[in-house]
């Protein structure tokens, strides 16, 4: 779930942590740029790990602040294809059930990997798995929101929401709402295997 990306960055320490020992200013620098960061194709930015090299540092003409070009290690968050975890149904909505990791919440169970059959109640907000209960019966079991939930990560998705063309760097409002629309990082997940979905399904 958790990875060790080897960086490199040039960090930029303004005079005001002068006083600080070099190391601690890049860190406290990384840490302020990274953490919470999704990083394109890298994954969910959780902390620095350590620093594994320094080089020299530079004053530019016109600019008191130094630069140092350095390489680290950063834990970042981004399972691998078919790992399994648990977390929270946050909400539900025709487009499939979304799940909460607590510091993640760009997960989506889609209908296609929901078990089957599922249909969406659109009084209760929440999909509903129709249980076969194997005398010629159904039972109702509804994906309530706040339910632990066991998925299995299918696919991920990296989009670019930086500013790609001049249409939207002018303030085209179209392209602009498109773009603030967009998920950084989107984790897909499935439970339509046994053992996977609600954990109260197999207490």
């Amino acid at each position: 779930m958790f990875i060790l990306a080897e960086m490199k960055h040039v960090t930029r320490i303004t005079p005001d942590l002068f006083g600080l020992k070099l190391n601690d200013a890049i860190a406290s620098e990384l840490n302020k740029k990274l953490a919470n960061k999704v990083v394109l194709n890298v994954g969910l930015c959780i902390a620095l790990y350590d620093i594994t090299n320094l080089e020299e540092s530079y004053i530019f003409p016109g600019d008191g602040a130094s630069h140092t070009r350095v390489s680290f290690r950063y834990i970042v968050f981004r399972p691998f294809m078919e790992e399994i975890l648990l977390g929270k149904i946050r909400s539900s909505s025709p487009e499939g059930v979304h799940v909460s990791l607590g510091f993640f919440d760009d997960i989506i169970i889609p209908p296609s990997s929901l078990q089957h059959p599922s249909r969406f109640d659109e009084t209760e907000q929440a999909w509903v798995w129709e249980y076969d209960t194997g005398d010629g019966g159904k039972h109702d079991l509804f994906m309530d929101a706040g339910e632990t939930i066991r998925f299995k990560i299918t696919a991920e998705t990296f989009n670019e929401t930086c500013p790609s063309n001049p249409a939207v760097a002018l303030g085209d409002a179209t392209d602009a709402s498109e773009n603030a629309n967009k998920v950084p990082y989107l984790i897909t997940g499935g439970i339509n295997e046994p053992g996977l979905g609600l954990l109260s399904w197999w207490n």
